[in-house]
């Protein structure tokens, strides 16, 4: 893990209220040492314990972030990255990869610590490019408050470069918020601050690419930004779509069920019907078995009352062998 690198030049203190360590402090580094470009690209380009860029003969190496910048530079690659993921605009490229700056009496060799290939540069970087040969479309810087040198690196020095090779916008993020600037290149090659109507920048090398400024210091979670008007185009635009699903299925589900009851509800309903017309058939029968056998004792009573079989017969509707049936049977009784 790297050390701080001793990238404290003074003893001022910086904001935030750190002070520089002694400039006297031991420097694990070879910061500040003279190296031809070879020298540079030979042995201390891919340096495994620092990153090491280079200015006109001599190493300059890079500071490391505190939690705090570390998180913004964070949430801004997060959010960069979906929007090359969504509009397959360009090709993200992370800190180990530096391009080279040459002006007259002035070349640099710089790793940015974010930085954007578009698809229209006419130099394309590869997957297994170890350094770039073209000039970033993008530039983005995560500052260090580790030394005011350090800050004058990017916010000066760096702009003037990227400036200077033609890199048509500069971001310079501070997660305090001191320095935080974000910067186009004009048609007469100069930079000029992006407006932030609203609080919103928005790039103009990146169609759709747009961010609150205060969203750097919030923060809010990728899974937030998706349902917001300012993000959703781009961070995980198939999450809102997936959700808009998720709502109309939920729907149907719940239309599905309101139509199930009321099929149990009628269902019920029919058989209890069904369950009423068998009870209402039941003491229908039995009202008829009752009726005839009252009518059935009727003829009897009229048979053993010694009424005659052709009176009994005009009665009751009863045929001659119904009723002596009827007569025997009463008789076996």
């Amino acid at each position: 893990m790297r050390t701080l690198l001793a990238l404290y030049r003074n003893e001022q203190t910086c904001p935030g209220g750190y002070e520089y360590p002694d400039a006297d402090a031991d420097d694990p580094s070879q910061d500040g040492l003279a190296v031809t470009e070879g020298e540079y690209w030979e042995k201390y380009y891919n340096d495994p314990d620092f990153v090491y860029e280079w200015k006109n003969g001599y190493l300059e190496v890079r500071p490391v972030s505190d939690v705090r910048g570390s998180e913004t530079y964070q949430w801004f690659c997060d959010i960069l990255r979906c929007h090359l993921r969504t509009h397959s605009a360009g090709t993200p490229v992370n800190l180990e990869i530096g391009f080279r700056m040459a002006f007259p009496g002035n070349t640099s060799i710089r790793k940015p610590d974010l930085a954007v290939v578009l698809n229209d540069n006419p130099v394309a970087i590869g997957g297994d490019d170890c350094n770039y040969t073209g000039t970033f479309d993008l530039c983005v810087e995560s500052l260090s408050h580790s030394s005011k040198k350090e800050v004058e690196r990017d916010t000066v020095r760096k702009k003037g470069e990227y400036r200077g090779s033609g890199v048509r916008e500069y971001y310079i993020l501070d997660a305090r918020g001191t320095e935080t600037a974000f910067y186009r290149l004009n048609a007469r090659g100069q930079y000029r601050r992006i407006s932030r109507r609203g609080g919103i920048v928005r790039s103009g090398i990146l169609p759709g690419f747009r961010f609150r400024v205060s969203d750097l210091y919030l923060k809010p979670s990728l899974e937030r930004l998706a349902d917001d008007p300012v993000y959703r185009d781009y961070v995980f635009p198939s999450f809102r779509e997936i959700k808009k699903e998720l709502a109309l299925e939920k729907k149907r589900a719940g239309k599905e069920r309101q139509r199930a009851n009321k099929e149990k509800q009628r269902a019920e309903k029919s058989e209890k019907s069904l369950a009423s017309e068998k009870k209402r058939a039941e003491k229908e029968k039995q009202r008829a078995e009752h009726a005839e056998r009252q009518f059935t004792q009727s003829a009897r009573t009229m048979l053993s009352d010694g009424l005659g079989i052709a009176a009994v017969m005009r009665y009751t509707g009863l045929s001659e062998d119904e009723l002596a049936a009827l007569k025997s049977g009463s008789r076996n009784r």
